[in-house]
């Protein structure tokens, strides 16, 4: 691939979307001092930036110096904050929202509002999420990857699956998230295996993430990525 694209994604953790890029180049490349592993396919590039806004932020930044897109995408998990919404529904967002100003970008696709919250959000703080914004489903990234993304004039759009329905409440998952955006995996294994009152939890969740990341994957591979689509989506 030259050093340009039609479409950078930008995902939080490359277990998300491993049934999309396992048969992508991958490459390597340094932005402001950081390295980033991304994927590579046709006009498609694809980089995993880490969990949260200043991780997305960082991504979104690397893949527009690097790769000059004409649209940059934020995709991931998403939990529901409308209880309609099942695990493993496909999210197309109209609206994003900013929690922490209330800022909000328009992706001119899709239906309904996603907002980006500064942590991993339980049932009690669903509840309050959807009554503040009129929200459908709550992510730690989008927010960061339109911001960056409306910097540069380029065109923003976000694809969320429900990985968490809307009643279902998190064990404490903000303190296994490094300062680099990456998930402390080794760290979180021991706490689940020290209080077994959490495994039923733990075991419902990655059956949840199985579950959102082949949906969002099919759904992924299904978009088309072609130069006069994505240009109608920007203007």
């Amino acid at each position: 691939m030259a050093d340009s694209a039609k479409v950078a994604i930008i995902a939080a953790l490359e277990r998300e979307v491993r049934g999309l890029t396992k048969n992508w180049s991958v490459r390597e490349r340094q932005h402001e001092g950081r390295r980033f592993r991304f994927f590579e396919r046709d006009s498609v590039v694809l980089v995993c930036g880490g969990i949260g806004a200043d991780a997305a932020r960082r991504a979104t930044e690397a893949a527009i110096a690097l790769y000059h897109p004409l649209r940059v995408q934020s995709v991931g998990f998403a939990g529901a904050l409308d209880p309609a919404l099942k695990v493993g529904k496909i999210f197309v967002p109209e609206r994003v929202i900013d929690a922490s100003d209330g800022s909000s970008m328009e992706t001119h696709t899709g239906a309904g509002v996603l907002v980006t919250f500064k942590a991993v959000a339980g049932a009690e703080q669903k509840s309050n999420l959807a009554t503040a914004y009129g929200a459908q489903a709550v992510d730690m990234e989008a927010a960061a990857v339109a911001r960056g993304a409306s910097a540069h004039g380029v065109g923003f759009s976000a694809v969320k699956a429900i990985s968490d329905e809307a009643g279902f409440d998190f064990p404490d998952m903000d303190r296994f998230a490094g300062n680099d955006g990456r998930f402390l995996q080794t760290k979180f294994l021991i706490h689940v295996g020290i209080h077994p009152r959490l495994w039923s939890r733990v075991f419902k969740l990655a059956a949840n993430a199985a579950n959102a990341a082949k949906a969002l994957c099919a759904e992924l591979e299904r978009q088309n990525y072609d130069a006069e689509r994505v240009q109608s989506r920007i203007e």
